[in-house]
């Protein structure tokens, strides 16, 4: 169990770093087989994917497995059924030794439908960001095509889009039984088939697969901007779908509106349903979110750590979800007593890399585009209340990524006395779980400093 259990944690952190369309499909059938003396052995299926994931991964999976565990010094990827052989007779001759597939939800997605069953409604967490949404949800599964059709969902990465596109799915297949025909699919799998359709000639295949369908649920819909092909075959389909009542679900990065890379006729259609957004989550949120893992997991931790696991993972759930599998890596697997401090170790290492990507220049910049004001008036001694509010965002940040003296975040914000700076640096960590929109932008904010 400790070498799944490894693996499950160094898969959360893998997760925050790539996308979720490639995640799913080079990463689902990933095992960690064995790891001793600092080398870690990794299976994939085929040696596509073993070539595929060394090439592409190998630097991000070797981060994620020394971030758990600093001994490990070199990954060894090999190719299941093939080059396992020994591993395979240790299994059958060892067998309390555990060396099976670890239990990856991914595995269990039904074939016809797409949809992964550990989606549920009832596990979806429902809060001020994404209580729109949820609504429509149960709308429409209550009238299947007539409300809400279609159903844009759009916000950032890890906030529980594709949580809430694979419930629905779930609940009608659940409710309807095989008179409904549910079919999800990532945009990139759309892409995919469009071009094998292309090269082999055989147009009339997705016309069968996805025409004749009750309820359509397209994820990530961004990435088919810029595909001309890919674009008039989904608008064909939306079309025909539409024109049949049928529902059609589709999630987004951004809104509709923000996407200009797809056609405006397009855009125009997304506009013409619901559209509902998923914001960050906030405070309230995050910690029903841990204690409901916690909770399906038969685990427990002290609410102290629960709230700093919550102040502390401020950009999505799926961040979030890392670090509480991290901290139950090591309490669970290493035996760690999770103590405030070790918690707050743990969190740190987790968060290393951000702090290293910016410098104070940097933080300074962004806060003056988000907040539009000039960094003068930023640095300045006005005490209109945007201009405040900028610059204890401004000291929060300092403080919070980079780590600097509250001294030193006084002289360089205009020669300001370091008390000052305490005080806004503690202001901004209660206002931050309480106003959704100063979450945001701050999220907003690091966000730009990540990407350069």
């Amino acid at each position: 169990m400790e070498l799944q259990e490894f693996w499950k944690t160094a898969l959360s952190e893998i997760e925050l770093q790539i996308s979720r369309p490639n995640f799913i499909t080079w990463m689902k059938n990933s095992q960690l087989v064995d790891k001793k003396e600092g080398v870690a052995l990794v299976s994939l299926p085929n040696n596509f994917a073993k070539d595929w994931v060394q090439n592409k991964y190998h630097k991000i999976i070797l981060a994620a497995l020394r971030n758990i565990d600093e001994t490990t010094k070199k990954i060894e990827f090999v190719v299941d059924n093939s080059q396992l052989t020994a591993i395979q007779k240790l299994k059958k001759t060892s067998p309390e030794k555990d060396f099976g597939q670890m239990a990856f939800s991914e595995l269990k997605i039904d074939s016809e439908t797409n949809l992964n069953p550990r989606y549920t409604l009832n596990s979806f967490i429902v809060g001020k960001n994404n209580e729109l949404a949820y609504a429509a949800a149960l709308a429409i599964i209550q009238s299947i095509g007539n409300k809400y059709n279609p159903l844009f969902i759009h916000g950032g990465v890890g906030v529980g889009k594709t949580h809430l596109m694979q419930a629905i799915g779930n609940e009608i297949k659940r409710t309807y039984q095989d008179k409904i025909k549910v079919k999800y699919v990532t945009a990139e799998k759309f892409t995919n088939e469009v071009v094998q359709a292309i090269r082999g000639k055989r147009a009339e295949t997705m016309k069968e697969k996805y025409r004749f369908i009750d309820v359509f649920i397209i994820d990530d819909i961004q990435f088919i901007g810029g595909k001309p092909a890919t674009e008039e075959e989904f608008f064909h389909t939306f079309n025909a779908l539409y024109e049949n009542n049928k529902q059609i679900i589709v999630s987004s990065d951004k809104s509709p509106r923000f996407l200009p890379t797809l056609s405006e006729r397009l855009r125009s259609r997304f506009e013409a349903g619901m559209v509902a957004d998923i914001g960050y989550p906030d405070y309230e949120l995050k910690i029903a979110v841990i204690k409901n893992k916690l909770l399906e997991q038969g685990a427990t931790l002290a609410n102290e750590v629960i709230s700093l696991i919550a102040n502390r993972s401020q950009k999505n759930l799926r961040e979030l979800e890392g670090v509480l599998n991290k901290i139950l890596f090591f309490k669970n697997v290493k035996n760690v007593e999770i103590t405030l401090k070790i918690a707050e170790e743990i969190i740190n290492e987790s968060f290393k890399e951000t702090s290293s990507t910016a410098n104070p220049k940097q933080v300074i910049k962004a806060v003056s585009d988000v907040f539009e004001v000039s960094l003068s008036d930023l640095s300045g001694r006005s005490r209109k209340k945007e201009l405040v509010n900028a610059r204890q965002v401004a000291v929060y940040l300092l403080r919070d990524i980079l780590s600097l003296s509250y001294p030193y975040i006084g002289e360089i914000l205009g020669k300001k006395d370091h008390t000052t700076a305490i005080h806004s640096y503690k202001k901004i960590s209660e206002d931050i779980n309480k106003n959704p929109a100063l979450n945001q932008k701050i999220l907003m904010i690091k966000d730009m400093l990540i990407k350069g």
